[in-house]
């Protein structure tokens, strides 16, 4: 009876080893290793006085466009851990690290740069992301962290019109019909850094929160739709009396090819309220103290044709329009309207080298209680530019690259000339001389 149950046993063993090893396996993992990306900006520039400045002469706020940022010595680093496993689960580990951003002197070699509390070594992003897990099903993700979610940004204003920047964790799928969805939620403390003299007196956070829906890649009208929509809210302890305490913003994004010919363009249009009045999608601890009738319309419109072989054009199309928002005064009714139309044609000389000319118009008009100290309701603003471009690839897109380049801005006002920060007093246009140098990976 004994020499019976010896096979049974075996058996059931076997069995249990087999399983044992099928449970170990499926965690075994397949593939396991880093990738590094980033991207470097190092603009050498100077005034008509030889002069370094601290100034975008107008750029973030869609007044001009051109090599116009200023920051020095721009670093970013992105550094992801990959793993795979064997029953198709994967994780990362992503770090973005940041320096120099927003800082314009330019330093040498003694040493005292770390004297220097703006712009220094940051990390900007740190967040883990588990995907495939079987209970969750194939293309599906969830992470949780410190990140920038769903960014988008225009190609000659390089304003960053969409994203929800914040500690989070959120949840998206890829669903049968190929269409990317998600949630999120996204907090953000817009007291962080500030020094305790510039927080709120009773020294309680004002935490923004942001539940952040989206649903992208539906296929129509010969592109793609991108659907977004962000409900708002925010801590009230440190709030006046007709400040938001919530916000609402929505937008709508198609992708193409360039209105019909060969290349790419992306158009949007958004809107918020109260705390999503900052152009309804762009969430961060800028979305700030806002009044409770703020609102805004954003449209922009921007691309690439590919006109032949040697010759490309980047263009931008850029309307907002936020109201009551209490830029110059809190208690003042206002509306802000400011438009831009931007071209950047490229020329490829060969494969190495590439002329590049830009040029812009905006108008900004201002209706309400105040007019900004301005002698006029309604300004305009010019760019030109023209650069030649030594790269590795003379595509617009090429990089890296180290580009010469001259600079004219100009508007019409004297008061609007010193807020875009030119740098002469009286003078309403300024000219500025550089050397661009810009690699991402």
């Amino acid at each position: 009876m004994k020499h019976k149950l010896v096979p049974v046993a075996a058996a059931i063993f076997a069995a249990l080893t087999s399983y044992n090893v099928a449970a170990e396996s499926a965690t075994d993992v397949l593939t396991d290793g880093w990738e590094v990306h980033g991207y470097g900006s190092m603009n050498y520039r100077f005034n008509e006085d030889f002069q370094s400045f601290d100034s975008e002469l107008g750029k973030p706020d869609y007044r001009t466009a051109g090599t116009s940022g200023k920051s020095a010595n721009q670093v970013e680093f992105v550094i992801k851990k990959h793993t795979e496993f064997a029953n198709g689960v994967y994780s990362d580990f992503v770090v973005r690290t940041e320096y120099g951003n927003g800082d314009s002197f330019y330093y040498t070699s003694s040493g005292a740069e770390k004297n220097n509390t703006v712009a220094q070594l940051e990390v900007k992003e740190s967040y883990v992301a588990l995907g495939n897990l079987p209970y969750l099903g194939d293309g599906s993700e969830i992470w949780a962290g410190r990140r920038f979610l769903n960014r988008a940004a225009g190609i000659l204003s390089g304003e960053f019109w969409k994203q929800s920047s914040g500690m989070g964790a959120g949840f998206e799928t890829t669903l049968d019909s190929g269409h990317k969805t998600g949630v999120a939620l996204v907090s953000a403390d817009p007291e962080a850094g500030l020094t305790a003299d510039d927080r709120p007196s009773d020294g309680e956070r004002t935490t923004v929160t942001s539940l952040d829906l989206y649903y992208y890649g539906v296929k129509a009208l010969g592109g793609s739709f991108d659907f977004d929509a962000k409900f708002m809210t925010r801590a009230d302890e440190a709030l006046t009396a007709d400040s938001a305490d919530d916000g609402f913003g929505a937008s709508v994004t198609y992708n193409r090819d360039y209105y019909g010919l060969d290349g790419w363009t992306q158009t949007a249009i958004a809107y918020g309220e109260g705390i999503g009045s900052n152009r309804g999608v762009n969430f961060g601890g800028w979305s700030g103290d806002w009044k409770e009738d703020s609102k805004s319309l954003f449209v922009t419109s921007y691309g690439v044709l590919n006109i032949s072989d040697n010759w490309q054009l980047g263009t931008e199309a850029t309307y907002w329009a936020p109201e009551n928002m209490g830029w110059a005064d809190s208690n003042a009714e206002d509306k802000v309207t400011r438009y831009i139309l931007a071209a950047r044609p490229t020329y490829k000389v060969n494969d190495n080298m590439r002329l590049e000319f830009t040029g812009s118009f905006a108008t900004e008009k201002l209706e309400g209680d105040n007019n900004w100290g301005r002698s006029s309701d309604s300004t305009d603003f010019y760019t030109l530019e023209a650069a030649t471009v030594f790269t590795v690839n003379a595509d617009y897109f090429g990089r890296p690259q180290i580009k010469p380049y001259v600079t004219w801005v100009g508007t019409d006002d004297e008061k609007a000339a010193s807020a875009i920060g030119i740098t002469e007093s009286g003078e309403k246009d300024q000219i500025v001389f550089g050397v661009h140098a810009e690699i991402w990976f």
